[in-house]
C-alpha cells in the first residue's frame, strides 16, 4: 500500500472499463469518477464516464494518425483504437474487432498469452491475446489520467497512485497472476486487487455511512447478486455484533459461472436472425459477428433508459454496395426482456439446479459457456451449498436482503423476476421475505467500491471482514505396507479453519510433514461448508462427501535440494496464508536448511 495521493480504483470490466479516485489530500471522504478520454467518431475524441472494452484495428486506408488520434499521442503512429468508437465499428467491420477478452483470461483450455482474438476469425487483419487487449485498456486508462490529472505534477502520475483493480469473485489464481501481469505490461506494475460483489457492497455501505445500520441489522444475510458482461458471481455477507457495534462479515463467494450479458447478446442475435430467416433473408457468419454488436447495443440501450421503447437493428450487406445492401429490423423491449427474463432466470423450485448437459466427443474450441443458463437455478445451487445447519428444516441459507450488481441487472423486470423466485423459496420454509437495497449505480459501484476499499485499507471508512466461507484441508498420505489392490490411505488436514480472515496467516503447529520434491506429484485440496469448528492442524481420518468435498489439486514438481533431480522427502513444517483475492498460499519451510516451497491453491473454483 502507498502513501499516494489518490486512492483509484479501476473496474476491468467485459463490457465497460470505469475508473474511481478518492483525493486523500482533501479532508472530505468524496469518490469521484474519472471521466475518460476517447475517439467516438472520426477525428472526434470526447470525455466519457465508462470505456467500452472493444479494441479495433484499423484500416491502413483510414489514416489512423490523423482519424484517431488522441491528445497523448506523441508521434503519428497510432496503433488500436479502443473504447467508444471501437464498440460502434463492432457492427459495421466485426472482423476487426474484439471484445470479451475478460472473458478468455479465465479460460484454460487456450495459451492466454497468444495470439487468439478474434477468435475463430480467420482473416483478421491482427490477431491479440486476452492479456495484450486487457493491457491495452489499462494503458489507455493509464495515458488519459496522466494527460489530465499528472500534466503538471508527475507525482500524481497514475502508475504512482494506490491502484485497486477489480476482478470476478470466481477468477482462478492463473485468471488473476495474468490480470496482474496485464496492469504491469501497461506501465502499471503494482496495482492491487478486489473482488467484484465485494467491491460492489463497499460501495453501497461507505455510499451510506451513517444509514447503512439503519437497513440492516444483526442476523441479516446479504446476498450479492453481480450478473456482468461474462460472468455471474453470488457472494454472502453476514451482519454481526461485536462489542456492541455492527459488523460485516463476508462468509460465502460462489463458483464460477461464466455466464452474463455476452450469453443474452447471442440469444438476442438468435431471435433476430430468425425474423431475418422468416421473412426470407439468410444471413452468414460474418453478418452474425456484426449482428451480435448490434444486439448488444441495443439490449444496453433498453436496460439503461427506461423510456426507450425500439431499437432499430441493421446488419450491412456484403457487397460493394454497402449501404444499399444493409437490411434492418426492429428490437423492442418486450423482446428484449422477454428472452432475457425468461431465457435466463426460469421460475423454479429450490430443489432445481443447473443441468449438466453431456458434452460431445468433439466440441469447438471456445469459450467454455455454462451448458444451462438458468441464473436462477445457478442461485438456488448456490444457497444450498451454503447452509449453516442451525435450522434443520431449512434447506437452503436465507437471505434477507439482496444487492444486485453488474449492467445486466439494470433491467427492472430482471431484479423483479430474481426477488420474485427468491422470496418464493423463502416462503415456502416460512421465511421472510427478502428486501432489496437500493443505492448502487450498476455501472459505477465496482470501481467506486474498489476506491473505497483502499480508502479503509488506510485505516478509514467501514470495513467488510472476509471471513473464509468454508475450512480447506490438505490430503496427507498415510505410510503403511503395500497391500495389494489398496492404495494408501489419505488423511486430510485442516490448513483453514472457517472463518479465518482473508490476509492472515497461521502456522500448523504440532505437525511435521514429508513433501515430495524432484519429481512430478500431486498435491490434493478438499473443502468444507459444514465442518465449523476445525482447527488448523485437526486430522480427519475418515470422512463422507457429505462433510469434505474434494476441489482442484495440483499437479506439479517441486525443486530438489541444489536443484539435483533426485526425487527425495523432505521434512517440513507447514504455513498458511489466506490472501485477500481467494488464494490459498501454503509455505514449506523444511527443518534443515533455509529451502521454501510455495504451493498455490484457488479457494474460488471447484473441481
Amino acid at each position: 500500500m502507498k502513501n499516494s495521493p489518490f486512492i483509484v480504483g479501476i473496474d476491468l470490466g467485459t463490457t465497460n472499463c470505469v475508473v474511481s479516485y478518492i483525493d486523500t489530500q482533501k479532508d472530505d471522504f468524496l469518490c469521484n469518477l474519472f471521466d475518460i478520454p476517447q475517439v467516438t467518431d472520426i477525428g472526434v475524441v470526447e470525455k466519457l464516464p465508462s470505456l467500452p472494452s472493444f479494441l479495433y484495428m484499423p484500416l491502413d486506408s483510414e489514416k489512423p494518425e490523423v482519424s484517431y488520434k488522441l491528445p497523448w499521442d506523441a508521434d503519428k503512429s497510432v496503433g488500436a483504437v479502443v473504447g467508444k468508437y471501437a464498440l460502434t465499428r463492432g457492427a459495421q467491420t466485426p472482423t476487426r474487432v474484439i471484445s470479451s477478452a475478460k472473458s478468455w483470461l479465465c479460460h484454460a483450455g487456450v495459451d492466454r498469452q497468444s495470439p487468439i482474438l478474434p477468435w475463430n476469425v480467420q482473416d483478421a487483419a491482427i490477431k491479440l491475446s486476452p492479456v495484450a487487449v486487457s493491457s491495452a485498456y489499462l494503458s489507455h486508462i493509464r495515458q488519459a489520467w496522466n494527460h489530465i490529472m499528472a500534466a503538471a505534477d508527475k507525482t500524481y502520475a497514475l502508475e504512482a497512485q494506490d491502484i485497486y483493480l477489480t476482478v470476478p469473485a470466481s477468477f482462478d489464481a492463473v485468471a488473476r497472476d495474468l490480470t496482474v501481469k496485464a496492469a504491469a505490461m501497461a506501465g502499471l506494475p503494482d496495482v492491487n486487487l478486489i473482488e467484484e460483489p465485494l467491491s460492489a457492497f463497499y460501495s453501497w455501505v461507505n455510499g451510506n455511512p451513517d444509514g447503512w445500520r439503519k437497513e440492516v441489522t444483526v442476523g441479516d444475510i446479504v446476498v450479492v447478486c453481480d450478473i456482468g458482461g461474462g460472468t455471474t458471481d453470488f457472494s454472502l455477507i453476514e451482519v454481526c455484533e461485536e462489542d456492541g457495534e455492527l459488523v460485516l462479515k463476508r462468509i460465502a463467494v460462489g463458483d464460477h459461472i461464466l455466464l452474463g450479458g455476452d450469453n443474452m447478446d447471442l440469444t438476442l442475435a438468435y431471435a433476430v436472425k430468425k425474423k431475418f430467416n422468416d421473412e426470407g433473408v439468410t444471413i452468414d457468419s460474418y453478418q452474425m459477428l456484426g449482428l451480435v454488436h448490434s444486439c448488444r447495443e441495443a439490449k444496453e440501450k433498453i436496460l439503461s433508459d427506461p423510456s426507450c421503447a425500439n431499437v432499430d437493428i441493421v446488419v450491412l450487406g456484403r457487397g460493394r454496395s454497402v449501404v444499399g445492401g444493409a437490411i434492418r429490423t426492429v428490437l423492442n423491449r418486450l423482446e428484449v426482456e422477454q428472452s432475457i427474463v425468461e431465457g435466463f432466470f426460469p421460475k423454479c423450485t429450490i430443489e432445481e439446479t443447473p443441468v449438466e448437459r453431456r458434452t460431445s466427443g468433439f466440441k469447438e474450441l471456445g469459450l467454455q459457456y455454462s451448458s444451462d443458463p438458468a441464473v436462477t437455478k445457478f442461485l438456488s445451487k448456490f444457497l444450498k451449498q451454503h447452509l449453516v445447519h442451525k435450522d434443520k428444516a431449512a434447506t437452503f441459507i436465507h437471505p434477507t436482503k439482496i444487492l444486485f450488481n453488474g449492467g445486466v441487472t439494470k433491467g427492472i423486470s430482471l431484479r423483479e423476476r430474481v426477488r420474485e423466485v427468491l422470496g418464493g423459496w423463502l416462503e415456502a420454509e416460512g421465511a421472510e421475505a427478502v428486501t432489496v437495497l437500493g443505492g448502487n449505480d450498476p455501472d459505477t459501484a465496482v470501481a467506486i467500491g474498489a476506491a473505497c476499499y483502499g480508502y479503509t485499507k488506510r485505516g478509514k471508512g467501514i470495513r467488510v471482514r472476509g471471513g473464509a466461507g468454508r475450512a480447506y484441508y490438505i490430503g496427507v498420505e498415510t505410510s503403511m505396507p503395500a497391500v495389494p489392490g489398496m492404495p494408501a490411505p489419505v488423511r486430510a488436514v485442516c490448513v483453514v479453519p472457517f472463518g479465518m480472515e482473508e490476509g492472515t496467516d497461521t502456522g500448523i503447529a504440532g505437525h511435521v510433514f514429508g513433501l515430495v520434491v524432484g519429481e512430478q506429484s500431486v498435491f490434493r485440496f478438499f473443502g468444507s461448508n459444514i465442518r465449523k469448528e476445525d482447527a488448523p492442524g485437526q486430522v480427519l481420518d475418515e470422512w463422507d462427501e457429505t462433510e469434505l468435498s474434494e476441489l482442484a489439486s495440483l499437479e506439479t514438481a517441486l525443486e530438489a535440494a541444489n536443484d539435483s533431480s533426485e526425487t527425495a522427502v523432505v521434512p517440513v513444517k507447514i504455513h498458511s496464508y489466506l490472501t485477500e483475492i481467494g488464494t490459498l498460499e501454503l509455505w514449506c519451510e523444511a527443518l534443515e536448511g533455509q529451502r521454501k516451497w510455495k504451493l498455490e491453491f484457488s479457494v474460488r473454483q471447484e473441481a
